[in-house]
């Protein structure tokens, strides 16, 4: 075979093997000092499992140039007979240039790398200090640390040991060289050593055992006077030796630099004193430290000279830093922190930043570090140094979920990887992910992804980072951490007789039960009550900021218990969002919304969603309706469908309606009452529409199978029509039909009133849900008339016997069910009298007049306060509702906006009209939207519907909670109360009764 041909095989070969030089590469496997290895197919083999074929075989020429000839000789057999020597050496050399270059420099040190016993695995500080226990000068010294750290690295690289224990070992080998450092400055400065007591305590990633292979040491020095010195003089020595020791580690000299010792994380920084005696440090950090500094001790471990020293100055910061989360605004502190390192940021660099970008590894490191220092007051469990020791014990507590800790753990893993990779290659400090294409394929490959390492690599660090940022969010920034913090130490963790005194005085009307539930939550050893201890002294602060607290917390029991095996209850209320705090709302805010919750427990996943307690539309409800009847095997199967989805839609009404009233942390109370209002009013005219929807559906199904030999519409009367329903309103309805071409009309009669009768029973079957009842008085000749009529049988009745009540009553008139068509021409037939062209006579008035003022002396309930009857009262809702409905009928017929059904926007347009002055118009909505209110407040607090305040001191006080007063302001309510509806009654007098 030709030259050519052979090195064509060779070029193949090298290309196969992971090398983008092949001509280079062919070059040097030419070299004469590889000539007794070049044809051996294991050299070549080893070179290509490297992260770098080229920099490896580039860096084994340059090891081998270096050697005398004996020594060659020795290293060539070695490398072809001891393959755990060989992948060591190769992989470092393939890794790292700066090593490769140490080699080079001291071709011996390749022996640290021939064997290793299994104590020596995983060395620790001892094994290191026996290392560089021949330093005796700087330069001596950084020979050393590079061939120790040349050992660390070959385990790195090789998989021997993972990236939590190479971090570990770096720390230990940092802990053995800042001892040996000391001990030159002390043989330079005997005087000094002798005068003081020096301890060093190291900080940060050196601290907290997980340093990376370039990285500043952050260390703090403590000193204190030897036996009988001056302790002024001592600290000067003090200061020499600490001095002299950073010098040594962190000057460049012949052999490079070893890393910087910081000493920045001091007690005033750079500019304080370098050296402190333990009595000043803790002086300074009991009165004048910031919270970052508490967060950087977390991490501080004694590691050199006076290590008694260091332990008691380690013992008396513990304490300190385990209490700072009681400051004020910590947790915000902390966030604001973390949020200014990324500000800071430089733009051209954030995509690229590894380390403190979002998604790198400090949001990592400042989310635990975060759920530490809350948590960590009352379990000491948590105060661990390393993040993934942390992390772990962290999920093992329950403050973090499985599946999220085993997430972050591993997507840290994998930062620190990349991370370490990075520094390796020329032994820079940076946590820059290169942009060049021969630097991304290295570290690809280093991390053993082969097959495609720049693209491989690329989409697993974007995958990682997104899972962290996504986590550090959710964890960094949840609501329950800040009110955690706000807990004093003692209400964290409760002795049982410490929890019933703290029951007693947070408002709990029976301790002794209170103290049953929480046992019952939270004792034991499971996970769950592990999460339930956590969560607990939160959410009985937030139920004793009710008028119920016992009720909250019994509520809390039941939910739980309910949801008890179920995986993702308690984690929302510990991960997502306001949802512990919107539970503890809810629960202890009355009767109605926890006796929905609890027949459908799993609503409660609605509370940890921010869209999930906005009211869903018409449309979607009468969809999902219709689908539910649709799959149910019979009608009372179909209607008990469709009363699930108005059981779960009821309970996110009115928990929305409760949070959005009482407001949280997250969310604060809305300003506007209307908007709240007309948001629960549409809300359940919406829901009771497309349950009817259900009904009319079930009772087709059940009769006739698809299609009702008529027509067939339900018309909203009331509140109904006026989308204003409270929880507790009946669902006012006229019934329209009219038969299909070819039908007999006693058929279809037959047929509409079969499926009014069916509706009405299936709707009225025995439930504990809140029931939906058809009250269809409002028809022609009322109670003693037909139940449903044809649409031209309303038309001959109102064209020939309609009262004055009777078109003020379908002011309110709109389709909600079954034939759109047919409602729409109901809405025509009736739209001219109740806008009659020609207004009304002032005889229609006089009867209007005359039937307020009877139903006022008539139906207000004996022995009743006119004054607090939110609907037949002085200004209460009849007052407001006729008011407007005279103008609306007056004048209707010329104003267009007054064609409305709902009474809030018919007063707005009247008062665009100049129908009304805008004051005028004010006090009457305020009114309007007050008295409302109360009647849901009542719903909601008794879990059955009334018209007055309720007598119940308890009740009361959640009444007025709901409308927006502290505790103990139940007269300020009432007196608001009678005042605002005071003045709508001036202003009814005027505009209704003195009207001309």
């Amino acid at each position: 075979m030709s030259a050519p041909g052979r090195r064509s095989s060779t070029f193949t070969r090298l290309l196969r093997h992971g090398f983008t030089d092949p001509s280079a590469a062919e070059r040097l496997l030419g070299t004469p000092e590889l000539a007794a290895v070049r044809g051996n197919p294991v050299l070549l083999d080893a070179l290509g499992a490297t992260a770098d074929p080229d920099l490896a075989l580039l860096g084994l020429v340059r090891l081998v140039e270096a050697q005398d000839e004996g020594e060659r000789r020795v290293f060539l057999d070695t490398l072809v007979s001891a393959k755990p020597m060989r992948d060591r050496l190769l992989g470092v050399l393939g890794a790292s240039e700066a090593l490769g270059d140490h080699l080079a420099r001291h071709p011996r040190d390749w022996h640290a790398l021939v064997m290793y016993e299994a104590a020596d695995l995983h060395p620790g500080i001892a094994e290191f200090e026996r290392c560089l226990a021949d330093a005796t000068d700087p330069v001596s010294l950084r020979v050393a640390y590079r061939r120790c750290l040349l050992s660390i690295a070959a385990r790195d690289v090789c998989g021997t040991t993972d990236v939590a224990q190479a971090a570990a070992e770096l720390a230990d080998l940092a802990t053995a060289t800042l001892r040996s450092a000391l001990a030159i400055a002390g043989k330079a400065a005997p005087e000094d050593a002798a005068m003081c007591r020096l301890a060093v305590v190291a900080m940060g990633k050196c601290g907290g055992h997980e340093l990376n292979y370039v990285s500043d040491v952050d260390v703090i020095f403590v000193a204190e006077a030897a036996d009988g010195a001056d302790e002024d003089k001592a600290l000067r020595a003090a200061t020499r030796l600490a001095s002299h020791l950073m010098r040594i580690c962190s000057e460049t000299n012949i052999e490079g630099t070893i890393w910087p010792v910081d000493a920045n994380l001091r007690p005033e920084g750079r500019n304080g004193p370098l050296v402190r005696t333990l009595s000043s440090h803790l002086a300074y950090y009991q009165r004048w430290a910031k919270t970052w500094e508490f967060q950087a001790l977390l991490k501080a471990r004694a590691v050199a000279g006076d290590l008694a020293l260091g332990e008691a100055y380690v013992n008396a910061v513990s304490p300190l830093v385990w209490q700072a989360a009681e400051r004020e605004n910590f947790v915000s502190d902390v966030q604001k922190m973390r949020r200014r390192v990324v500000d800071n940021i430089p733009a051209a660099q954030i995509d690229r930043e590894l380390k403190l970008g979002p998604g790198g590894l400090r949001d990592v490191e400042f989310a635990v570090q975060l759920l530490q220092l809350v948590h960590g007051r009352s379990d000491a469990t948590l105060h661990k140094g390393s993040t993934l020791g942390a992390l772990e014990a962290l999920s093992a507590g329950g403050y973090v979920g499985r599946a999220d800790a085993v997430q972050l753990d591993e997507a840290y893993r994998f930062l620190r990887s990349m991370e370490h990779r990075i520094q390796l290659y020329r032994l820079r400090r940076t946590h820059l992910v290169p942009q060049d294409e021969a630097g991304l394929r290295r570290l690809g490959r280093s991390l053993g992804l082969r097959t495609e390492p720049v693209a491989e690599v690329n989409r697993a660090w974007r995958r990682h980072a997104s899972v962290v940022r996504r986590l550090h969010e959710k964890i960094f920034y949840r609501p329950l951490l800040d009110a955690v913090a706000q807990l004093a130490p003692g209400e964290i963790r409760l002795s049982p007789k410490a929890a019933g005194q703290r029951l007693e005085a947070l408002g709990y009307a029976d301790p002794a039960a209170a103290l049953r539930h929480l046992e019952a939550l939270a004792s034991g050893v499971t996970r769950k009550a592990a999460i339930q201890r956590t969560l607990l002294p939160v959410l009985l602060g937030w139920f004793a900021d009710s008028a119920d607290p016992d009720a909250g917390l019994l509520g809390f029991r039941k939910v739980s218990d309910a949801l008890g095996k179920t995986p993702w209850y308690l984690r929302l209320l510990r991960d997502e969002g306001a949802a512990a705090e919107n539970l503890a709302r809810v629960l202890s805010a009355g009767r109605l919304a926890p006796d929905l919750l609890l027949r459908a427990p799993e609503a409660v996943a609605l509370l940890g969603d921010p869209e999930g307690l906005k009211p869903r539309g018409r449309a979607h409800l009468e969809q999902e309706v219709l689908a539910a009847v649709g799959r149910a095997d019979g009608a009372e199967a179909a209607v008990a469908a469709a009363r699930g989805v108005r059981r779960r839609e009821l309970f996110r009404t009115a928990a929305g309606d409760l949070i959005g009233s009482y407001g949280t942390e997250e969310s604060p109370a809305e300003q506007d009452p209307g908007a709240l209002v007309d948001r629960v009013g549409n809300a359940l005219t919406d829901l009771n529409a497309a349950t009817l929807a259900g009904a009319l559906r079930a009772a087709v199904r059940a009769h006739w199978g698809d299609r009702l030999p008529t027509r067939f519409a339900v018309i909203g009367m009331g509140r109904f029509g006026g989308h204003e329903l409270g929880y507790g309103s009946d669902a006012d309805v006229l019934f329209v039909h009219e038969p299909w071409d070819g039908v007999d009309e006693q058929e279809a009669a037959r047929a509409a009133n079969t499926v009014v009768a069916e509706m009405r029973r299936l709707l009225q079957l025995p439930t504990s849900d809140p029931p939906l009842l058809i009250d269809a008085d409002l028809r022609p000749e009322g109670k003693s008339g037909p139940m449903v009529r044809t649409l031209a049988s309303y038309a001959a009745y109102y064209r020939r016997w309609s009262l004055a009540w009777e078109s003020q009553a379908l002011l309110r008139a709109e389709p909600m069910a079954g034939d759109a068509d047919l409602g729409r021409r109901f809405v025509e037939l009736v739209d001219p009298l109740r806008y009659p062209k020609a207004g009304l006579g002032e005889d229609a008035v006089r009867e209007i007049r005359r039937l307020k003022a009877r139903m006022e002396s008539e139906r207000l309930p004996r022995g009743g306060d006119p004054t607090l009857h939110a609907k037949l009262g002085r200004g209460g809702l009849s007052d407001v509702e006729w008011t407007v409905q005279l103008m609306q009928m007056r004048h209707g017929a010329t104003v267009p906006g007054l064609r409305t059904t709902r009474t809030r926007d018919a007063l707005a347009a009247a008062r665009e009209a100049d129908l009304i002055a805008a004051d005028d118009a004010a006090v009457l909505d305020e009114a309007w939207v007050l008295a409302t209110r109360v009647r849901n407040a009542v719903m909601l607090v008794r879990g059955r519907a009334g018209d007055t305040f309720p007598s119940d001191g308890r009740e009361l006080g959640a009444v007025a909670r709901y409308l927006g007063y502290e505790a103990g302001h139940v007269g300020d309510m009432l007196d608001d109360y009678r005042r605002t509806t005071r003045r709508a009654r001036a202003v009814v007098e005027e505009r209704f009764y003195g009207a001309a």
